[in-house]
This record gives C-alpha cells, structure tokens and sequence, in this order.
C-alpha cells in the first residue's frame, strides 16, 4: 500500500462533476474548507439560477435543503448532494473545526434509502475484488483501531471503559437526517431499547449519548428518564472502540457508530436503513429489499471510507488519499488528547518556549515555571526537557528534540520540526526503560500496511539525503582501502553521560576504531555543534587518517563501509542506509540484533524487529511533528517533505541573532545555558 495513494484510482460510480454548482445555502459560503475541497473537485459554486449544464449542491436533508431542491426541480437540472466524510475531525462541526473531507453524491443522500445513491451503487456493483484496495482497507481498519478514531475523535483514551457484558444502545440527535429518512423517531428508539432488554435477559444496558448532545448542540433521543438500576446514559466523552470491546450486543437506528461496530468484530442490530445494513453484516429489523449482495467487512470499508469519499489534505491544500487523512487525524488527535489537559513545563529555556507553545499548547496553553517542583494541579500535568529533569516533579514527562529535527542546528536556535515526549524516561537513557523502547518491541512484528508504510519513509529519506539536521556540506575526496567514519560526539552531552560506560570521548572511541582495525581507512567526521564551537568535545583525532570538516554526513555513508560510534544518531542513519554499525555506548538502536554491540546494552532489549519495525517506532510512532507552513500537527511524511523541499520558515531575527551572541560567549556557556 503507498502512503500516497491516488484517490481517483477507483472511480466512483455515477455521471461527470457538473462544473458550475448553485447553492442556496449560506453554509457551502461560509465555510472555507468546504469551498475549497468542492473547488479541487472541479467545482465552481455559484449563486443565482442554473443554466442548463449546470447543477444545484444541497446539504443532505437540511432544513434549507428544500430550496436548492425546488430550483433544481424548476429548471430541471441535477442535484449534487454534499454531507461530512466519516473521519470529520476532532469535533463537531457546530465547535467550528472544518472537515478532512466530503461525501459529493450525484444520485442521493448515502442515509436515505429511499433511492440509491452512488455509495449504494458502489456496495452493490463495483467488484471490490482488488487486492491492493482491499490491504488498504485492511490497514485502514487496523489504523483506526490503534489509534481510536472515529467521525469525531477529541475524546481522551484515559476515560475508563465499563465493566464487559452489557449491551450498547446508540443514541443519536434528533432531527438527525438519517434517522428521519428511516422513518424512525422516539418511539422507534424505546423499541430498540426494549429490543436490547429482551434479547440479553440480564444484561447491563449502556446508552451511548451523541457527542452534539452532550455539547448541548442538539437534544437526543434518549435522557435520564429513560435510566434506571439497569441501565446507564453514558455522556462522557470516551473511545467507541473502547465501548465495542467490552460489549454483547450493538443496538442503532442508523448511527455511523454501528458502521465501526462492524469494523470492531459485531454484527449491530439495526433498527433503520443506513448505508452500511443490508449487505450480511448486520441484523437488520427493517431490510431494503433491492440491498441482495454479500460483502465482507474489507469490501464495505473499501468503498465507504475510500472509494466514496473526497478527501482533502490540510498540509497541502489539495485533495487527498484515505491514508492522507487517516494519518492527519492521528496526528491531530494525538496532540490533542495529549495537550488539552494543559502542561506546567520546567527547564524550558527562553528560547524554546515559543515553539513549545506551538506544539504543545494549541488546545491549553503551557504555563513555563520556575520555582519549586511541585506538582500541578489536575487535570495539568508536568513536562521537563529531559536534561533538566532534576527540576521538575517526579513522572513529569520528558521532551527532547526529535530525530527529523531541522535545516540547521539547535544550538544555533533553530527551532525543532519535530520534539519526542517520553512519560517512562528518554530514548538516550538507557538506564532505565523509555516509551522508545516499548514502541520497538511492539514494532517487532508489523502488519503490511505497517511495513509498506515504513519501507517508504526510509526510501524517501535515504533519497533525498535527510538526517538531524540537514546541514549539507562537501562531499571530499576519500583514500582508498576499507574506510570506517566515526562521528564525533558532544562530549558532555546526555547520551555519553548515560550511555557509555569504558569508552567515553571522541579520542577512545578513535582509538577504540584504530586497534580493532588497524588496517582501514579511519575518517573522523567532528559534530556540528563542536565544529561550531559551540559545546564540547574538540580533539586532534590522532588516530584519524582524514578528518572531514564540514562534510555531509549523508554523502559520506554511501561510500563507506562501516561505522563506528558511541551513541551517535549517525548510526541509526547509517542503518537506513544499510551500513554495518558498531556500538561503543547503548544507543536506542542497540540491543536489537541490528548493530554490532561492544557496549553494554541493556539485556531488556531482547526484541527482533526488522529495520522497518525500528523506523516505524522510532519515526512514525515515538515523535510528534508539526507542520511549519500549516501550524497542524502532522505526520512524518509532511516533516520530510518540508525538509526535502527547503520549504520552511527562516528562524526569527531575534533567534539568529542570540545565535551569534551565543557563538561569541561559547566558552562561558554557563551565561547562556541556564
């Protein structure tokens, strides 16, 4: 499966886009997001009457629906029907957050059966039998299940799940279009609350309320009348996969929550005519007759959720893939479920605290503190830059910057791309377990899309020539013979103090290189930062043959044929690139049957992962990026693009120039890194 997948592959069913699209909605104006994807799509919205090629754009079955149906009718020209894709965004659109995508359906409204729309015509006629479609939407399900998403996913993980063995009752809104067009109203949903008592004699009873309803937006169908010793309302705002998991029996009318139950192992019992009943995989009170085929779970979510919808990708203005989508809402459900309870930061020093506000303070601003480390009051919660853990309180988390870092360095001040949040301990720390860690043993086996995902991430990185950050350089001429580059280190840096043990400088681990090769080619490549003069660890590197200043790493490990480092990040490059490493400290990538390891590795690291494991955990699961054109959490892939294309931001002239003064005072760092 391509990350990147192109959305048009499988067409969808019905007649060419209309390109001039009249509505008499105020919505499809005000709404900028929903302008421009209908915009990329090949329309052109208008205001007035339609001519003869034109057509009308209606809102489902809203309330003004009827006016753009009128004219429609008058003029006798198509209607287009436009409603909210199934992964929305973190809340409702009522909350103001404009969608990842739209539903444009040139036969019907997908809820209403009284007519097929070109979702149904997909279900019931497209084959569906294509093996790159159906691992997509394979992956697709997994994806969504490990991360908890849903049409609306800002709802925190750490909500606790009932106890199992109730039955899951579905409210919806009231007036909600779906449920009008299956005819149903109060009465019907009494009826599937009896139904639920009746056919699990026993049982608990959970009624899950809407999350419009609990926003107070819209009354729904269900309230605390209809409650008693057996059954519950749930209004909290928790995790739908979390209610399936523990749940007998699913009961809807026509929520999309039955559409996942299907997705999380139930067959939900159905009591209107959604989109997602009649094809074998629900039990279905009220059939649609002419809905005859049998489809399997992959099959119905192939076309729902990928060949159906129109998506639209946030980080490039342009419509996009399923997976595009997919991986923005994790993104963006990640910060958010992380963020929103507010963060107390400790050890931040002035200069970051602008880009830490950015990403970990879009939903609740972070409050930067000083004084004593004492714990912040519920819900906030304590972070610490990792160093300075010392001056936080106890389990604060730990941030550090991230692996895809920059176009230039930290300690010139340039801010982060992307920043890692550890709530165990920090990936250079190999004394104690870290989040790093866990994330590689569960990467030691990956699922197709997991590994496809993976594979491409490292082609893309190793393409462009992207490492920490991005300094570029010279490409020298090199002697010949077996050559092995050893990257010189910050010597006071964390990861040395933790995670060395008998070679601890630039000078042993050079001469550590020497005596076991005492025939190769040693090229000694200094760390940025100390070739800046900037912090410490500047040696004569006597046992070097060529000391490569200013040389880009990344041209370098094409034309080598080992590494040698202590804990250098150059070795997990290395390992993109398929150059043998050897370990002198416990780097994160030791231990793991992947490098040659001459330190003492933690005997915990008893995983297998293949390369793809190790980069899918360390790039794609363990940090958090943010786009710097967009503002919005990301993915990795939208980090490497910028990268790759040079497309960011220059630091600010306050950042360059403390810069300089940070250069010019470098050997009184104790005045500047406070």
């Amino acid at each position: 499966m391509a990350f990147e997948a192109d959305p048009y592959q499988y067409p969808a069913a019905g007649p060419e886009r209309s390109r001039r699209l009249f509505v008499y909605n105020g919505g499809f104006l005000t709404q900028r997001r929903v302008r421009r994807i209908l915009q990329l799509s090949g329309h052109s919205l208008r205001i007035g009457l339609p001519g003869p090629d034109d057509a009308v754009a209606v809102w489902g079955n809203s309330p003004t629906a009827h006016r753009g149906l009128a004219v429609a009718a008058k003029r006798g020209v198509p209607v287009i029907r436009v409603e909210d894709a199934w992964l929305r965004s973190l809340h409702p659109g009522r909350a103001g957050e404009p969608p990842l995508g739209l539903l444009i359906d040139s036969r019907g409204a997908h809820f209403d059966p009284a007519q097929p729309s070109d979702l149904e015509e997909l279900l019931a006629h497209h084959p569906l039998d294509n093996t790159a479609l159906l691992d997509r939407a394979r992956g697709g399900m997994a994806q969504m299940a490990e991360a908890h998403l849903t049409k609306y996913a800002g709802f925190d993980l750490g909500t606790p799940a009932p106890e199992p063995g109730y039955v899951l009752v579905i409210d919806q809104t009231r007036g909600d279009a779906s449920v009008t067009a299956s005819g149903a109203d109060r009465a019907r949903f009494l009826e599937m609350l009896v139904f639920a008592q009746e056919e699990h004699p026993g049982a608990r009873v959970i009624i899950k309320s809407h999350p419009e309803t609990v926003r107070g937006y819209r009354a729904g169908h269900f309230g605390s009348e209809d409650t008693n010793d057996r059954i519950t309302l749930r209004t909290d705002p928790i995790s739908p996969l979390a209610l399936f998991e523990g749940a007998v029996g699913v009961y809807t009318v026509s929520s999309q929550m039955g559409f996942e139950a299907i997705f999380a192992g139930h067959r939900p019992r159905v009591f209107g005519q959604p989109f997602y009943a009649g094809w074998g995989l629900t039990e279905d009170e009220f059939p649609v007759q002419r809905r005859q085929r049998r489809l399997s779970r992959a099959q119905l979510f192939a076309a729902a959720m990928i060949l159906y919808p129109t998506w639209y990708d946030p980080y490039r203005d342009r419509l996009g893939s399923f997976e595009t989508a997919l991986a923005a809402l994790t993104a963006q459900a990640r910060a958010w479920r992380e963020d929103h309870p507010g963060w107390d930061a400790w050890g931040m020093r002035l200069w970051k605290r602008r880009p830490l506000q950015q990403f970990f303070g879009a939903s609740t601003p972070l409050r930067f503190r000083k004084g004593p480390a004492e714990a912040p009051k519920p819900p906030r919660r304590a972070m610490v830059w990792a160093s300075k853990a010392e001056t936080a309180p106890q389990g604060a988390l730990r941030v550090e910057d991230g692996f895809l870092r920059s176009r230039g360095l930290g300690a010139e001040l340039v801010p982060p791309l992307s920043l890692v949040c550890d709530d165990l301990g920090i990936y250079y720390d190999p004394q104690g377990p870290s989040r790093l860690e866990k994330w590689i043993e569960k990467r030691a086996e990956l699922r197709p899309d997991q590994l496809a995902r993976a594979r491409a991430l490292i082609d893309r990185l190793t393409g462009a020539g992207l490492s920490k950050y991005n300094l570029g350089g010279a490409a020298p001429d090199l002697p010949t013979g077996r050559r092995i580059l050893v990257p010189g280190q910050v010597e006071d840096d964390a990861s040395i103090l933790t995670g060395t043990d008998t070679v601890r400088s630039n000078a042993a681990l050079l001469a550590a290189a020497r005596a076991a090769n005492p025939d190769a080619v040693i090229l000694y490549k200094p760390h940025p930062d100390v070739e800046a003069g900037l912090r410490k660890g500047a040696t004569d590197a006597g046992d070097a043959d060529l000391i490569l200043h200013h040389a880009d790493p990344m041209a370098l490990l094409g034309r080598v044929d080992a590494v040698w480092t202590m804990t250098s990040l150059l070795g997990f490059e290395a390992l993109l690139r398929r150059v043998p490493v050897v370990t002198l400290g416990a780097p994160f990538y030791a231990g793991w049957g992947l490098t040659e390891d001459r330190g003492d590795v933690p005997p915990r690291r008893r995983a297998q992962p293949t390369l793809e494991g190790l980069v899918h955990a360390t790039l794609i699961d363990y940090p958090r990026y943010r786009d710097p054109v967009s503002g919005l959490p990301c993915p990795v892939e939208v980090v490497v693009e910028r990268l790759a294309s040079g497309s960011l931001p220059r630091a600010g002239l306050g950042n360059r120039l403390l810069s300089k003064l940070q250069g010019v005072f470098a050997s009184q760092s104790h005045l500047w890194r406070r």
